[in-house]
């Protein structure tokens, strides 16, 4: 048995490494361009951001500070939802007094709605208000999707709009930098950003003859009108996995997306211990299986195979079985080291992976647990159930 499992398990590994799309690579990369390459002033299209923010002090003023202080030379706004926050999050930012700054305190969700989307969706309402369409011109509003805790240099808002203009793209999105300066993230986050490439590979995400969709919810710049055609953030009511629902909807309809890694933004969020990674994880992994029975014991079993039986194999395996299991490993190994050197980490920590995987399938098994027992998901002390489940 165990020859035949680290044989297969070869097999998959020479296929993810080879035929996956590159998951494992590094890029693409989106970084700062020289203005002379940069549309000239007067065509830069007008862009509002939103920002739906619940319970988000600690980080509010440092994320809109930055976002107001774009070098930005359209049209150009943010509006910040005040989730019915308790700490004083719309005060915060408030206190910030900038003539582009719009807060709107946000009403609670009506049935059917995730509290997040129901903050974008008044967020976007108050876009059309500000920047309401002209009759018969074309729409040139893009809106920036931002979440509260993220940190933009000054010049992240004209590099989006750059990308989609240069590319003609309906919705750019980016996987920010995010946070390993405690242990925990250290061991998990890069992990959980090489399982989010390795689910939708960022180079089949940006093809247009590819169905393969995703968007990382941090950043995501949308053509107001692509927006319109999916029908609204209405048409992604109760959806928990928003980005990737979003990207999805938008592809279907004919847009052109694009994927890839922020070397202008940062998360500030801090994961300082594992149970914390843990809640990320369980929130919405069994979502993510659409909260089938089938799929989670399809994803335990693969999960075994692909990241536990390697290991084992190599270590107590006898012959083929030990080499097979040797081999699927070090190829594991190899392609975790890319993300390591992005987020700068010794590549000591790729001989955890197969420890991490297993974490991450104990957190999708609990997010299981989880909803069985009818707790549902808790997003910012609010819980609720997802009414519609994206699909591939």
């Amino acid at each position: 048995m165990m020859l035949v499992l680290a044989t297969l398990s070869l097999l998959v590994w020479l296929v993810l490494a080879f035929a996956h799309g590159r998951f494992w690579q590094g890029g693409p990369m989106l970084g700062p361009v020289p203005k002379s390459v940069r549309p000239v002033a007067g065509t830069w299209p007008a862009v509002c951001v939103v920002v739906p923010a619940r319970d988000e002090a600690e980080t509010i003023e440092d994320s809109i500070g930055s976002l107001l202080a774009q070098d930005y030379p359209g049209p150009y706004g943010v509006v910040l939802v005040d989730d019915r926050s308790g700490d004083g999050t719309g005060t915060l930012a408030r206190a910030l007094a900038s003539p582009h700054l719009h807060v709107v305190e946000g009403a609670e969700p009506p049935a059917g709605w995730s509290g997040k989307l129901w903050a974008v969706a008044q967020g976007t309402a108050e876009v059309t208000r500000l920047m309401p369409d002209e009759p018969g011109a074309p729409d040139n509003t893009y809106i920036l999707l931002a979440d509260a805790d993220i940190i933009h240099e000054p010049a992240h808002v004209a590099t989006l709009v750059n990308k989609a203009l240069r590319d003609d793209l309906d919705m750019v999105s980016e996987m920010v930098e995010l946070n390993t300066a405690s242990r925990a993230e250290r061991a998990l986050v890069p992990a959980f950003v090489y399982f989010f490439q390795l689910l939708y590979p960022f180079a089949r995400v940006n093809r247009r003859d590819s169905k393969v969709a995703a968007a990382a919810g941090g950043t995501i710049l949308i053509r107001r009108s692509a927006l319109a055609r999916i029908g609204g953030i209405e048409s992604l009511r109760g959806a928990l996995i928003d980005d990737v629902t979003l990207a999805q909807r938008v592809k279907r309809s004919g847009g052109a997306i694009w994927l890839g890694h922020s070397l202008l933004a940062r998360s500030v969020r801090p994961y300082p211990h594992p149970a914390d990674i843990w809640r990320m994880v369980a929130r919405t992994a069994y979502v993510q299986l659409r909260h089938s029975p089938l799929l989670l014991l399809g994803t335990v079993l693969g999960m075994v195979l692909v990241w536990l039986v390697p290991p084992v194999a190599a270590l107590f395996g006898e012959g083929w079985a030990r080499l097979a299991g040797a081999l699927a490993w070090a190829i594991a190994t190899i392609t975790f080291l890319p993300t390591l050197r992005r987020f700068e980490l010794v590549p000591f920590w790729a001989l955890l992976l197969p420890a991490v995987a297993a974490f991450y399938t104990l957190a999708t098994i609990g997010s299981a647990v989880d909803h069985h027992r009818g707790r549902g998901v808790v997003w910012k002390q609010r819980a609720y159930r997802e009414r519609t489940s994206p699909r591939s």
